[in-house]
């Protein structure tokens, strides 16, 4: 308790030191209004923003730049602008010889295709009656020296080939159904970039009133949180103010504690010394009388024993304390009578409970003013409202849009049919390449089992089957490598013919920008593809750099300068908010009078304290007295020692009056000296309590009193600086919201609404779909499948003349050790069947 009251009052004035720091720096502090919200617009134009496609890197790119630079080579003439002229202003001016001029590398290959297209079927068809006749393919006559290395080379020919043919199909496996994967999501992203191209201007002024109407969105705020400005004022009262209030009640609740316990403490010392005081009055003649008799009875001489040592502590068998001699506390109990008079922790707990409601009561005193602010607030004004009109270029949005519609509905019927096309060609690209695929394994196959053959040939045991059959296997991948020739080459010219020219004429001339050069030349677009026509323009732009610009993230507003005939901040002009606004929080008023602090009756009990001069009383007098024993000898011992003595006797009559002595002792130790012990203690426990809290009580009484009266007087006028410093920060919290608006507005007009990033993000994307996603694999298919077709050739000749060695020789050479050196040799009948 009495560390307690010691920290009492330097924790008090602290607070209060703090609390008055904090007012005087409160006018520019709002961060107990807490954070502003962000407020979260949404996007007028968010359906318009194209996501960049990307090609992502793979393990087929390298093939996609070996077809590159081989169509490259094919196609070595520059963009053909006067003939991609002539096609688009007047097709019957095109004439053919340029046509053939400029496509004179892909004649070469039909050439070639042709060719194949011719010689290969026909030697096919010469190959299978010569087969009829039994004049071709068919095996070894005689076996000579040479002949285990030409089968050896033409085997490693074959294998060599065969590797080859098998690299080739799977790439064509690969890459035909990369190229049916793709052609559906690309073919479907085509009406997508049309679409956004269309709404590129066209919903403006539907987007601009859309931002207009997201003013209700700072409106909204505003007036939700002016629902609550009155408990923020409370708040932000209770807040600066708590670190005052509580500290001093919590003080007040604890000097009522003290006082409670002090008085306690006093009268439980009174009454324990008037206790004492009476049980003494009745112990002394009681030990007196014990005394006396045992000094009688040991000074006897017939006294055995230790009878000196027991009358020496007989003697001083008397009182030792003497409560008589402590100072009265009669007047300082006079002075308390009837304290506490007040309940302390109920009115702590009230105090608490009413300060604690300031934020309610705020409320309900602001509750008129709010109401008037929020009429101002749901006003709109004019500017906003009025945004959507008069902006330009709303009559060029009309132009842009039709036209964009028409080329998407009429694209439509032609992607549909693209994507069927594509379908069969996929299903015709799978037939042939199983096909090739067939012919690799039958390659392998026929290797395998005549190398089987050839090395069971020497054992006369084993018969020539497997050759036989390799052999066929062979000539099997021979007839289908034949009568697939020419779907084969027609498949790859045909593919060939439009990825490539794709590539050469589209891809290749997009890249390096000779498109973007060919459409800004005046006269080169008929006037349905003008762009500068189709927007409504006074002067034509470049395409090119309109899609730079566009690129590099700016807007149609930037690009066709639309400030110099929109003034967009006159639209946005908010003063007349500002002012209202300020205008009504300054008839915000909050009254604190309602929290009192102290109590009347409270008040009472703490003066009487102050005044009862409990801290003058002399404890140091009752410590005296209460450490000295209540009987000087310990009669426990005495009689113990009386006992003993009785007990070693001769004389049974002193004897007797000696044990009775000693039972007497006893009794009046249980009846008279024990309770007196007990009293004692009692008494301690109040003295010791009462000198840690009396010296400082007074003093904490006077600084508490002091602290209610200053802080009752201050509230007010604090109250008052803390509702002029909440009411500016709210009003710069409320214009904050508008200012987002505000700076939402100028950035989704300039830089969002109507930005062109749909532009150059469609013409990047069309690329992207067009050349890495549909142009590359297509290519890459021809490219595989014209590798197995023209490796077809070697592998027909290469097997034919591989199976020869894998049937069995007419004649074969005789060795030495043979039929001249084996007796009973039987020569083994071979078949002479083809």
């Amino acid at each position: 308790m009495k560390h307690a009251l010691a920290l009492l009052a330097p924790l008090l004035g602290l607070g209060l030191g703090l609390a008055l720091s904090r007012l005087a720096a409160g006018a520019t502090d709002c961060k107990f209004l807490g954070p502003a919200e962000h407020l979260t617009f949404t996007p007028a134009a968010r359906a318009r923003w194209l996501a960049p496609r990307v090609h992502a890197p793979g393990l087929l790119d390298s093939l996609y730049g070996t077809v590159r630079r081989f169509l490259s080579v094919v196609q070595l003439n520059p963009f053909p602008s006067e003939l991609v002229k002539a096609l688009l202003n007047e097709l019957a001016s095109v004439k053919v010889n340029e046509v053939v001029r400029y496509e004179a590398g892909y004649v070469v290959c039909a050439v070639i295709a042709g060719l194949y297209l011719l010689l290969v079927p026909t030697a096919g068809l010469c190959f299978c009656c010569c087969r009829c006749h039994r004049r071709c393919g068919g095996r070894v006559k005689t076996e000579h020296k040479a002949l285990a290395c030409e089968r050896a080379a033409l085997m490693v020919f074959l294998l060599l080939t065969t590797l080859l043919l098998l690299i080739g199909v799977v790439c064509a496996f690969v890459t035909n159904q990369r190229t049916h994967e793709q052609m559906g999501p690309s073919i479907e992203a085509m009406p997508e970039t049309l679409l956004s191209l269309r709404g590129l201007v066209s919903d403006v002024p539907q987007e601009l009133q859309a931002v207009a109407q997201q003013f209700s969105l700072p409106q909204e705020q505003v007036s939700e949180e002016l629902d609550g400005v009155g408990v923020s004022i409370g708040s932000a009262i209770h807040t600066q103010l708590r670190s005052s209030v509580y500290p001093l009640l919590a003080a007040v609740g604890s000097l009522g504690q003290v006082l409670q316990v002090s008085v306690h403490h006093l009268q439980t010392l009174n009454a324990t010394v008037v206790e004492l005081q009476a049980g003494q009055q009745d112990l002394e003649p009681a030990i007196r009388e014990h005394r006396d008799r045992l000094l009688e009875l040991l000074q006897e001489a017939g006294c055995q024993g230790d009878c000196a040592g027991a009358l020496s502590r007989a003697r001083t068998l008397e009182l030792g304390a003497d409560f008589s001699q402590v100072p009265s506390v009669d007047h300082v109990l006079h002075q308390l009578k009837g304290v506490p008079e007040a309940n302390f922790s109920s009115m702590v707990q009230e105090e608490n409970s009413t300060f604690n409601a300031l934020p309610a009561l705020a409320a309900m005193q602001t509750s008129s003013v709010v109401q008037e602010l929020k009429k101002a607030v749901a006003q709109q004004p004019e500017g906003v409202r009025t945004l959507a009109e008069g902006f330009p270029g709303l009559e060029a949005a009309s132009h842009w849009a039709q036209a964009l519609q028409e080329v998407e509905e009429s694209s439509r019927p032609y992607l549909q049919e693209v994507q069927r096309y594509e379908t069969y060609r996929w299903i015709v690209g799978c037939v042939l390449c199983s096909v090739v695929l067939f012919v690799v394994l039958c390659n392998l196959l026929g290797l395998n089992l005549g190398i089987w053959g050839l090395s069971a040939r020497e054992d006369p045991s084993h018969p020539e089957a497997k050759g036989e059959a390799g052999a066929r296997f062979l000539m099997a991948g021979v007839g289908l490598s034949f009568l697939f020739a020419a779907p084969l080459i027609l498949l790859v010219f045909a593919t060939f013919l439009v990825g490539g020219n794709v590539q050469t004429l589209v891809c290749r001339s997009w890249e390096n920008g000779e498109l973007f050069e060919f459409a800004d030349t005046p006269g080169n677009l008929p006037l349905s593809m003008n762009l500068s026509q189709l927007l409504g323009l006074r002067k034509n732009i470049s395409i090119h750099q309109a899609y730079q610009q566009c690129k590099e993230g700016a807007a149609l507003w930037t690009v066709l300068q639309l400030n110099d005939s929109y003034d967009l901040e006159e639209h946005l002009d908010i003063n007349q908010y500002t002012n209202k606004l300020r205008q009504e929080l300054q008839s915000l008023k909050v009254d604190t009078q309602s929290l009192d602090l102290l109590s009347s009756a409270a008040r009472r009990d703490l003066e009487a304290l102050q005044s009862s001069g409990l801290q003058r009383i002399h404890y140091p007098d009752f410590l005296v007295q209460i450490q000295r024993p209540v009987v000087k000898t310990s009669m426990e011992q005495l009689a113990q020692e009386l006992q003993g003595l009785a007990q070693a006797q001769d004389n049974s009559v002193l004897g007797q009056r000696l044990q009775e002595e000693a039972q007497g002792l006893r009794n009046l130790h249980q009846e008279k000296v024990v309770p007196q012990q007990s009293l004692v203690a009692k008494l301690n426990l109040s003295v010791r309590a009462l000198e840690s809290s009396a010296p400082n009580l007074q003093l904490e009484t006077s600084d508490v009193l002091a602290n209610v009266t200053y802080l009752k007087g201050e509230l007010p006028a604090w109250a008052a600086r803390i509702l002029r410093n909440v009411s500016e920060c709210f009003l710069a919290r409320e214009m904050g919201y508008f200012s987002q608006y505000v700076a939402w507005v100028r950035e989704e007009v300039t830089q969002r609404i109507a930005t062109c990033q749909p532009l150059s993000g469609a013409l990047d994307n069309s690329r992207v779909i067009l050349c890495d996603m549909m142009a590359d694999p297509w290519n890459a298919f021809w490219f595989c499948l014209a590798w197995c077709t023209f490796f077809l050739i070697p592998s027909i000749i290469f097997a034919v003349k591989t199976s020869k060695y894998f049937r069995p020789i007419r004649k074969r050479l005789s060795s030495t050790s043979s039929e001249e050196t084996q007796l009973f040799h039987i020569p083994r009948v071979t078949s002479l069947k083809l």
